[in-house]
């Protein structure tokens, strides 16, 4: 076992994830709910756009939380309830290039790994409708599920991140780290593992330029995130236990030498 660290506040321990990410290429975190792990994410973003003013370049973070998911909302008082729309906030930059870019075709491929509805943007609107094919008829306007609504705006966030990966796409050029807080939100266990397996291996890819956090609550996504990222064996992939004290609200960072051989980390 190794020492534990500890870190008297949020944003000391994200400057510290920062300054491990010079050495490492993926941080996995583990934490109870209402650790802060949403505000983790929050405080590890902030940073990179200290200093930067009003200058939105100077921001470097590409972020996936409960915050993200409400760039997503349902208008739910609809006269006849019969056009069921998922608005996409328009201002944030997190939906840079969309028309451009062809977002649906990038998407869409994801997508089928994991559903069996479709989908379609609206970019004059800035509304996303769905669709499922019953019997061989295609019904539109559907309100999804809300793990089917997870599952869409994970795969939107995943393409976003493909185009970060890619330097000859200028429209995400400014992202320099990625940080995923809890990805798999209202999904079961099968798709919990597919999102793991999928997103580990994105982030194996050698030409993969971006340092990445990710932090979870989810005991099964932290074991398969650990197995298949093999932080056991690569100096490039850290793995850690995360608490917060009762007292004095200060962070604890533990990291087991064999992360196997603790109850922590078991289903």
């Amino acid at each position: 076992m190794k020492p534990a660290q500890t870190f008297a506040n949020l944003p000391a321990l994200a400057t510290h994830l920062r300054s491990e990410l010079t050495n490492r290429k993926t941080i996995v975190l583990y934490a109870y709910n209402g650790t802060g792990k949403t505000r983790l994410s929050m405080a590890f973003k902030d940073i990179g756009k200290q200093g930067g003013g009003a200058d939105a370049e100077a921001r470097d973070t590409l972020y996936f939380n409960a915050f993200t998911e409400d760039l997503f909302h349902w208008d739910n008082d609809l006269e006849g309830d019969n056009d069921r729309k998922l608005t996409l906030n328009a201002d944030s930059r997190f939906f840079a290039g969309l028309a451009e870019l062809e977002m649906d075709n990038r998407i869409r491929p994801l997508l089928q790994r994991y559903a069996d509805f479709d989908f379609r943007i609206d970019t004059e609107e800035w509304v996303v409708r769905f669709s499922r094919t019953v019997d061989g008829q295609i019904i539109d306007n559907i309100k999804v599920s809300r793990g089917e609504e997870n599952l869409f705006v994970w795969c939107f966030f995943l393409a976003i991140m493909r185009l970060a990966m890619d330097p000859e796409i200028e429209a995400y050029r400014w992202v320099k780290y990625v940080y995923i807080d809890d990805p798999i939100s209202s999904l079961d266990e099968h798709n919990a593992i597919s999102v793991g397996n999928h997103l580990a291996q994105l982030l194996n890819k050698a030409d993969n330029p971006l340092k990445v956090v990710i932090s979870s609550h989810h005991p099964l996504f932290f074991n398969v995130m650990h197995n298949e990222l093999d932080a056991r064996k690569s100096k490039k992939v850290s793995a850690h236990f995360l608490s917060r004290s009762k007292t004095d609200g200060s962070y604890t960072r533990l990291t087991p030498g064999r992360l196997r051989s603790s109850t922590m980390w078991r289903c």
